[in-house]
């Protein structure tokens, strides 16, 4: 009998050690499936986060993607308005242009620049020509020389100071001549401005008027300037 308890006692120490395995592994298992469990929630919650930055950044580029198609087609827009305002501008220049050209035409506005300088003289007395009209300047004469300038493309013309506009006149009086009313004795000085090479050859082509008033005995001088200053005209 004290032999069959002995071994009673190893068989109730072998199941109590069964039980607690049992136990122990069973705790593991539960343990193990909560932290794949786990795992698994945290990788939704991430994945869930990932989509929905993804989704923000595909509406942010299709945003960026209208914005640009708006900011071209506002581009074209601006770029058209400023060609449009390029050739008003230009439009602009051009009539301001053409008013200021009318202006020094009529001899409103003062004038600068090069040009020539032409003096006429009443000629030398010849006892020959007791005639005295034949050695005097007279304002066909002038007429010759103002005429040539224009067609020669001066801007301005003087005579003796006074600016001459579209409506001038020069009128001969014995040995002086009025223009536009102001009586100025000879010598006459008739100033232009204008390219200084162009005026001169002009007037000193073979035959021209330089040619002309020499043979009816007028002392003709001809001078380039590269600053010629004309007053507008009182009053114009």
């Amino acid at each position: 009998m004290k032999k069959i308890r002995v071994q009673g006692k190893y068989v109730v120490l072998s199941f109590v050690c069964l039980v607690l395995g049992y136990m122990l592994a069973f705790s593991y298992h539960l343990n193990q499936k909560e932290n794949e469990s786990t795992a698994y929630k945290l990788s939704d919650k991430q994945w869930e986060k990932t989509i929905a930055l993804r989704n923000q950044l595909i509406n942010q580029e299709e945003t960026n993607q209208k914005l640009q198609k708006e900011l071209n087609q506002k581009q074209g827009k601006v770029l058209e308005n400023e060609q449009e305002l390029s050739k008003e501008a230009q439009v602009f220049y051009n009539l301001a242009d053409d008013a200021e050209k009318y202006r020094m035409f009529l001899g409103q506005v003062k004038v600068q620049g090069k040009g020539v300088k032409v003096t006429l003289a009443d000629g030398a007395y010849d006892s020959k020509d007791p005639n005295v009209n034949n050695y005097l300047v007279h304002e066909m004469h002038v007429f010759k020389v103002v005429n040539e300038l224009y067609i020669s493309g001066a801007s301005a013309v003087a005579i003796n100071g006074q600016r001459l506009s579209s409506r001038s006149y020069i009128v001969c009086n014995g040995p002086v001549i009025t223009v536009d009313g102001n009586e100025f004795p000879a010598p006459f000085i008739v100033t232009a401005i204008g390219d200084p090479d162009t005026l001169s050859a002009a007037l000193n082509l073979t035959g021209g008027v330089k040619d002309q008033l020499v043979n009816d005995n007028i002392v003709f001088t001809l001078e380039k300037k590269d600053a010629i200053v004309l007053d507008p005209i009182l009053g114009g």
